[in-house]
């Protein structure tokens, strides 16, 4: 069933969607901008004209033309008693492929396989014969897989049985599985201003009202506002990232860890903190784990970052009677992990040290390549350089993301701008540029970046439409 969009949730969602060019146009871009990065799907019905015109206070005239836009360039089909439906020109309606066939796709956070994995799926599959009398259902993980995990924590300070310990099919699915048992219609969600997409989507998927304190880069996590919505909003979770934070690199410190911790705990708020970029250090040195400053704590982590990103296994740290409560959810959600990937990643697991070592090299690497290349294409751009992560949080002054984007796009590059990683269309004068990548890849998309940011800063929505298709 196709979802429908609503003209308040659309004018939402536009954000700062204005600029020099013909509102009808405008608009028709930045509607398009959000098709584009997923913020609406392929197949989503838009409101009527005179419901979005009320909305964003536009003559009807101005939202018809528009729509109108749209649909010349192949974004939208209207049908006379059924609305007008998006759609992504040259595929299946509904189908999520945003970036196909880019030469240079720089919308994922990832990187290359740890080199030891081919030997790790290797030995366990000369191994599987003696698992094969196992049913292969498994809700909670196998014991050697969360005494692994266990062990990792307690290596961390933070001490752990395997019995606080799930297993489960990534992180983005243990956060599903967390959200759908402990949220309940009409609470309120707490999280980080800007903060990870699929989070986002996640919270949406269910109807929550988000609402958000600032992290900054020149300030780190907003403490007052935190407490602020904390006492006045009591949600029943917040969402964190205290360790090399998505988007922006960042790191809580002990102190902001500590008041965060004990605040939400005053009020029964459980802190879901994702700690799949925790392992990322390049060099800021070890952290404890939030987890160690309350027992009010799920925590969530993966082998995706550090280790290979098809290597679908997470899990969630937390107390016994909530792993209790998501234990009787879970069956209507999967039926467990899958069998070989556990045991790929208890092998894994027992040599994080030196996936953590490889990882770290690659990283730096790439982060300083990233910002000498910056430095020399795109000087005007201010950069801070993180200690941690896979991305850079770009600044871009006046130059619309969102423009940058779609200019790319007719380059041969995929980008994710700004607004993807806030609400309410905040962030759109910053880009997400993952280092992640190639020597070569990171030259060859900061040298383009440096030229369609010249060409799109005087005017963020001047290039044609039929350009970037």
């Amino acid at each position: 069933m196709n979802s429908f969009v609503t003209g308040r949730r659309l004018a939402r969602e536009l954000g700062e969607w204005r600029s020099g060019a013909p509102a009808y146009r405008a608009l028709a871009e930045r509607i398009r901008v959000l098709l584009m990065d997923g913020r609406l799907a392929s197949g989503a019905r838009l409101p009527a004209e005179r419901e979005l015109s009320q909305a964003l206070d536009l003559s009807r005239t101005t939202v018809a033309a528009a729509y109108s836009k749209l649909r010349d360039d192949g974004f939208l089909e209207s049908v006379r008693g059924s609305g007008s439906t998006l759609q992504l020109p040259g595929r299946e309606r509904g189908e999520h492929a945003l970036h196909h066939g880019l030469a240079l796709d720089f919308t994922k956070a990832t990187s290359p396989a740890y080199p030891g994995i081919q030997a790790a799926y290797a030995a366990v599959v000369e191994e599987l014969p003696t698992y094969l009398s196992h049913d292969g259902f498994d809700l909670v993980g196998l014991p050697d897989l969360r005494e692994a995990i266990a062990q990792n924590y307690r290596d961390r300070g933070l001490p752990t049985s395997p019995d606080q310990i799930m297993v489960t099919i990534g992180a983005q699915h243990a956060l599903n599985l967390i959200t759908r048992t402990l949220y309940s219609p009409g609470e309120r969600i707490l999280v980080e201003q800007p903060t990870y997409p699929h989070a986002l989507d996640t919270f949406a998927s269910v109807g929550a009202r988000v609402i958000a304190f600032p992290v900054r880069q020149d300030g780190g996590w907003d403490l007052q506002e935190a407490l602020l919505q904390i006492r006045r909003a009591a949600p029943t979770l917040a969402y964190l990232m205290p360790d090399f934070h998505n988007p922006t690199g960042m790191s809580m410190s002990i102190h902001e860890r500590e008041y965060l911790a004990a605040a939400a705990a005053r009020e029964g708020t459980v802190l879901v903190v994702d700690e799949t970029t925790a392992l990322l250090d390049i060099d800021r040195g070890p952290m404890p784990p939030m987890a160690v400053f309350s027992p009010n704590i799920l925590s969530l982590g993966s082998l995706g970052k550090i280790a290979w990103g098809g290597l679908r296994v997470g899990w969630i740290r937390g107390s016994r009677e909530i792993l209790a409560q998501l234990l009787r959810n879970r069956p209507a959600v999967d039926l467990g992990t899958p069998m070989v990937e556990q045991l790929v990643a208890t092998k894994l697991i027992q040599d994080m040290p030196s996936m953590v070592a490889s990882r770290s090299l690659d990283l730096r690497r790439g982060r300083d390549t990233a910002v000498q290349l910056l430095r020399e294409h795109v000087p005007q751009w201010p950069v801070q350089i993180p200690d941690g992560g896979m991305c850079l949080w770009i600044n871009t002054e006046t130059v619309s993301s969102s423009a940058l984007a779609l200019a790319a796009r007719a380059e041969g590059m995929g980008l994710v701008p700004g607004p993807r990683f806030g609400i309410d269309g905040a962030f759109e004068r910053y880009l997400r540029l993952p280092f992640s990548y190639s020597e070569g890849q990171l030259h060859d998309g900061i040298q383009i970046l440096g030229r369609i940011g010249r060409e799109v800063g005087s005017d963020p929505l001047r290039m044609p439409l039929q350009a970037v298709i």
